[in-house]
């Protein structure tokens, strides 16, 4: 009887083998949207963005999926995750990292159809709770060609008679607070289903204090403002400047603080922030170097970090970095809801820059971290900017993918924001704004004062921040800050030739005049992925080219004002934008290459630099210069 026994379990492990790509069928697809309303692509979000997963449909009792590590992990590291006991491997074979783990995996978004609410038209959709990242187990190049064997049943011949297969990959993770889970999925991210789920494992420290950064809160350069986050809701501490301690203030948002009930930030893109810190290191002096710590006795504190006060207000020189559009790239094999591929480069190479102790703030214009609605991604984005923002000043602008959705109060209905509508960038970048949505402000630094506006809320001549603006320009003091530059994050002018246009020309017939009115040297803005310099530009025309030094070096002569000169700087992560096959005569420089600016602002001249991620080439430079402003 054993024989026939054993024949008969044999012959149902080998057809299980041979059958197994035909047991895993994909997963009904929801119906599809019968509404197309706005930019929102859907007209019921509730209903239209799910669909049964459920597991496949698969006998094989081999299948185990094992991580590197069953002790708590750490606040950053990586993780192995391996899949074996499979015994046919298919190229659509995945692993999901997700988080919370007790969410319900069964549940998925209607393809690309839900992402077109993030703004994401690219065709990586995956699931809803959430898969903060995902790689197909093929990035092991052993896995498909099966290098990685175990024999399950010996025959009796001694010979191996069913055999299985193994491969493993590696993610890279920073501590969440919440547990994580590794789902093996088959059917890749079309037709999912669910093959295995690992244990859940949590961060030794989910109350651990990370992701410091700093910012600015007036033009003395004797205050600073440090932003951290933390699982424990209690008051924590800094200590800096050898002895001196204050403590934070505690903030947070709620899933009911999200923008309409339509919105991925809402629903499926939620994750909880955790406590968000803030504390006011008083008493430095401006361009001075100190240290500071964060964190309390109960949750743990951050390492001692060396941290530089930026020049006050009238002080002779400066130097600081610009950009914009810049978001996050992971640091493994994966695939993400949204990934801004240059932005590592670029992050990496300002790291330099700054550990070289010559820069004195970091201006980021818009476009953060490009969350837009997956709650989880402002963690990662914070984590790689901790290196520069957590040592010199990090202010930054409002830009379509923090503010747009429809119905927000936002001028520009786009679903672009995923429903967080200017919530969670507030929360995570204080800067000294006058309340709530109101992202405008300006600040001083030796001899340039900085202009910041919302692109995104109200500028139309009625409106509260075009009075600001109005007031703001015309208060300036030219002898203390000679050098004026405004800055925001769509463009007045832009040679890139994309859908929908990246120039709105009732925002430059509303906003342009002030800029000559009071004198405007220099204008920053990104949303397009380039760089692109102009002449000295009013009403679409050239007032003044530059000039050639001795060095051959372009210069804008100021000393008879004419107008000022734009520069688009959004080249600093996202997917890079081309430029149209004709350009008019005011478009000067046009490079589509990773990177940012460096700015040098003396009493004399106003110089800027393109600099690339890469070769740390300067890949364009010019300099603004004047004698005394002609009324």
């Amino acid at each position: 009887m054993r024989p026939q026994r054993r024949h008969w379990w044999l012959l149902f492990f080998l057809l299980s083998a041979s059958l197994i790509s035909a047991l895993r069928p994909p997963a009904p697809l929801a119906a599809p949207a019968t509404e197309l309303h706005g930019y929102t692509g859907i007209s019921d979000f509730k209903m239209l963005n799910r669909r049964f997963l459920g597991r496949c449909h698969d006998p094989n009792p081999y299948l185990a999926i094992n991580i590197s590590t069953s002790s708590p992990l750490p606040d950053e590291g990586n993780i192995t995750v391996t899949v074996s006991g499979v015994l046919l491997p298919e190229k659509s074979d995945w692993i999901a990292m997700i988080s919370p783990a007790n969410v319900d995996v069964a549940d998925c978004p209607l393809n690309t159809v839900m992402y077109k609410q993030t703004g994401d038209l690219s065709d990586l959709p995956l699931l809803c709770h959430y898969p903060v990242k995902a790689q197909y187990l093929n990035n092991d190049p052993s896995y498909l060609s099966c290098e990685l064997q175990e024999c399950e049943i010996y025959g009796e011949d001694n010979e191996c008679k069913v055999k299985t297969c193994s491969g493993s990959v590696s993610f890279h993770f920073v501590n969440i607070r919440t547990d994580l889970e590794f789902v093996f999925f088959a059917g890749g991210f079309d037709a999912p289903c669910i093959l295995k789920r690992s244990q859940p494992i949590g961060f030794a420290n989910p109350a651990a204090p990370l992701f410091g950064h700093l910012s600015g809160i007036n033009s003395t350069g004797t205050s600073m403002r440090l932003t951290w986050v933390s699982g424990d809701s209690s008051p924590q501490h800094v200590q800096y400047a050898d002895g001196q301690s204050t403590d934070s203030e505690v903030s947070t948002f709620r899933q009911d603080d999200m923008c309409s009930e339509l919105s991925p930030a809402k629903d499926f893109g939620w994750h909880d922030p955790g406590y968000i810190h803030t504390a006011i290191m008083t008493g430095l002096q401006p361009s001075t170097s100190y240290f500071y710590k964060y964190g309390s006795d109960s949750v743990g504190w951050s390492k001692d970090i060396n941290f530089r006060t930026p020049p006050a207000a009238g002080a002779n020189e400066t130097i600081f970095l610009a950009f914009g559009d810049m978001g996050k790239a992971p640091l493994d094999q994966s695939v993400e809801h949204y990934i801004q591929p240059g932005s590592r480069s670029v992050a990496e190479a300002m790291a330099d820059e700054v550990a070289a102790g010559n820069i004195d703030s970091i201006l980021h214009i818009g476009d953060i971290s490009y969350a837009t609605g997956f709650l989880v991604e402002w963690d990662f984005f914070l984590s790689l900017i901790t290196p520069v923002a957590g040592q010199v000043s990090y202010m930054t602008a409002i830009g379509n993918h923090e503010r747009d959705y429809k119905d927000s109060g936002s001028v520009y209905e786009t679903p672009d924001s995923g429903g967080e509508c200017g919530v969670a960038y507030e929360s995570y970048f204080k800067m000294p704004t006058s309340a709530k949505d109101k992202p405008w402000y300006s600040f001083e630094q030796a001899s340039a004062h900085i202009t910041v506006i919302s692109t995104e809320n109200d500028w139309n001549e009625t409106s509260e921040q075009y009075q600001w603006m109005k007031n703001d320009l015309s208060s300036v003091n030219r002898t203390r800050t000679p050098w004026l530059i405004f800055t925001g994050h769509r463009p007045m002018y832009s040679s890139n030739d994309g859908i929908p246009p990246s120039v709105d020309h009732t925002f430059v017939d509303t906003v342009e005049p002030l800029l000559i009115q009071n004198k405007v040297d220099l204008v920053l803005f990104g949303h397009v992925h380039n760089y692109e310099r102009t002449c000295a530009i009013y009403q679409n025309e050239c007032k003044a080219m530059p000039a050639k030094d001795k060095d051959g070096l372009d210069f804008y002569n100021n000393s008879n004002y004419t107008a000022p000169v734009h520069v688009i700087i959004g080249m600093a992560g996202f997917t890079l934008d081309g430029f149209a096959k004709q350009v008019d005569d005011w478009s000067l420089v046009r490079i589509s290459e990773f990177g940012y600016t460096k700015v040098h602002a003396t009493k004399e001249n106003l110089s800027v630099q393109l600099i690339s991620s890469k070769t740390k080439e300067v890949l364009d430079k010019f300099y603004i210069t004047k004698g005394e402003l002609q009324s």
